[in-house]
């Protein structure tokens, strides 16, 4: 088969994006995740909210951010304006994260499909596959974001916000109008960064490990075998004495 330098790019780019999305979408569609927190960070307590209710509130915000209801609601919390522009925000996010899970994974099957027809194969880059290179370039660049978000995670959550809400401060909450932001303290978006850090490095090391076993197995399937009329151990190509 005929190696393919375009084929190992494209194919590292969609292995990080895949990697990536479905990463991120781990804590947005694993609601038992918030759930978990609910009673752990004692909410009922302090809001006055049944566990019942919260869960009302957060499942309601959570299906207007992925597109399940066009109309936005909290249970029975009281929502402002503002409040309701930065969930329409989030929602784009939401669901574009979807999205690029959606058709990386296409993309990977059509990538595939399309090698098997015309017999080629990802080209070795430095002696490395796709996998490999998509999982290095994940893990230096969210190893450094996590590096950041463990030092000073205050900091790291402004400087999100700085870069997906541009020039916007809706996503800076007021409790007594958007009462929601009570049930999404800060720990438990802390969590979810932790949470998506965890599969991105856990990904990379399965990709990465991977990469280096199909090496090692390129390897022995290399070296010829040995001639069994040969004592020595002599290469198939060597002549029998």
């Amino acid at each position: 088969m005929k190696s393919s330098k375009p084929l190992s790019l494209l194919t590292a780019l969609a292995t990080a994006v895949l990697v990536l999305s479905g990463s991120i979408a781990v804590p947005i569609l694993c609601r038992p995740f918030y759930y978990a927190h609910i009673e752990a960070m004692s909410m009922p307590e302090y809001t006055g909210l049944t566990v019942d209710q919260i869960k009302q509130a957060f499942d309601e915000m959570l299906d207007f951010c992925l597109g399940l209801r066009q109309d936005f609601s909290v249970g029975v919390l009281p929502w402002s304006e503002s409040g309701r522009d930065h969930f329409a925000d989030v929602r784009v996010l939401f669901q574009l994260d979807l999205v690029l899970l959606v058709l990386s994974a296409a993309a990977l099957v059509l990538l595939f499909l399309f090698a098997r027809k015309r017999r080629l194969t990802p080209a070795r880059l430095l002696g490395r596959g796709p996998g490999f290179w998509a999982a290095a370039g994940l893990a230096a660049v969210f190893l450094a974001v996590g590096a950041l978000a463990a030092t000073d995670f205050d900091r790291a959550f402004v400087i999100f916000h700085s870069i997906f809400f541009p020039g916007k401060t809706n996503w800076i909450f007021d409790w007594r109008t958007d009462p929601i932001i009570l049930l999404l303290p800060e720990d438990f978006f802390r969590n979810c960064a932790i949470l998506i850090l965890v599969l991105l490095v856990f990904w990379c090391a399965v990709l990465i490990a991977a990469d280096l076993l199909a090496g090692r197995r390129r390897k022995r399937q290399a070296v010829p075998p040995a001639c069994p009329g040969c004592s020595g151990g002599a290469g198939q190509g060597d002549a029998c004495k």
